[in-house]
């Protein structure tokens, strides 16, 4: 162990590490956000476009745009979740999954009968619940005028990118981690390569975002790894060390995640065994309890303001 095993270091560099966070979030939070509305408001008004302003809403709209259904639950009143959504008009869930993606479901998957019933299902709930205040032309059936249509993508926007703002800042900080560790390796002299497997990864090199395949007692699921690094001296089919990368903003929300988070690790321990070499990468508000918990699970730390602490993991 580096870092699990040493209690009384835990309290200053949670302290730091809260420091950190704060740092970046006070200086590129905001950044993130606005180049994030910039796009969700063009997003909005082509969801609009598509459905004629709201007014010729069909299936066959969203068949052909799958992906304006994340933009049409905000054009409700009070807006609709993802559940909300599914639970009202009683669709799959892996329907609702597939459309926020910009896809839909293969028709091995869903007759294309029964697409069509769902879809029909989602038009209805987003009908019933759109905002009249918002689109005041729907309800006085006439067409749009443009400060109107400016005006109701822009609230949408606003709502869509309150929906997602911890995803928008998860996803800028884990951005910014990952280039920490291609600074961090790119400076020893590692070269960024994808493997084609793990087992015949080349030593002195790393990728990022790799999916591995791990056995369970139901079937086959994939992990996504945010980051493979195979040491320099490392031996022929070694397996190559692991690194998930984890930021927060607060202290609960780790607590909660915790556990479907020590699932993911056992997975990949089960599947490997005492091969596995599995890091947490840390920056932000991982407090006691919740490295008591990793520390207990065996799985042990590096935190992003002492990424030197790499080198004790062979690197």
């Amino acid at each position: 162990m580096v870092n699990a095993d040493k209690k009384e270091s835990w309290p200053a560099n949670i302290e730091k590490s809260v420091e950190q966070y704060n740092q970046w979030f006070l200086k590129f939070a905001p950044k993130a956000f606005k180049e994030t509305y910039a796009r969700t408001v063009e997003m909005v008004k082509q969801a609009i476009e598509a459905s004629g302003d709201l007014s010729a809403l069909t299936a066959d709209v969203l068949r052909s745009h799958p992906r304006i259904l994340q933009t049409l639950r905000m054009c409700c009143f009070p807006p609709l979740a993802r559940d909300r959504v599914i639970g009202l008009a009683g669709v799959p869930d892996s329907l609702v999954d597939s459309m926020e993606k910009g896809k839909l479901p293969q028709p091995r998957t869903m007759r294309p009968e029964v697409l069509t019933d769902n879809l029909g299902k989602i038009v209805a709930v987003i009908k019933l619940t759109l905002d009249e205040e918002l689109f005041p032309w729907i309800k006085q059936a006439r067409a749009a005028r443009d400060a109107e249509r400016q005006r109701a993508s822009s609230v949408v926007a606003d709502r869509l990118c309150t929906s997602i703002a911890n995803s928008i800042v998860r996803q800028a900080q884990e951005k910014r981690q990952i280039e920490e560790i291609r600074a961090y390796l790119t400076k020893k002299g590692y070269v960024q390569e994808r493997p084609a497997s793990l087992d015949v990864m080349t030593p002195g090199t790393f990728c990022f975002q790799f999916p591995v395949i791990v056995e369970t007692t139901d079937k086959p699921v994939s992990i996504p790894i945010a980051a493979l690094v195979q040491p320099l001296s490392a031996v022929p089919k070694a397996l190559p060390l692991m690194i998930e990368c984890k930021s927060a903003g607060d202290f609960a929300n780790v607590n909660k995640r915790r556990k479907e988070e020590g699932q993911k690790g056992r997975q990949l321990r089960t599947h490997f065994g005492a091969r596995l070499r599995y890091v947490l990468f840390l920056c932000g508000y991982f407090g006691e309890q919740y490295l008591q918990y990793e520390a207990e699970e065996s799985f042990d730390w590096v935190w992003e303001h002492r990424i030197a602490d790499f080198d004790k993991f062979g690197l």
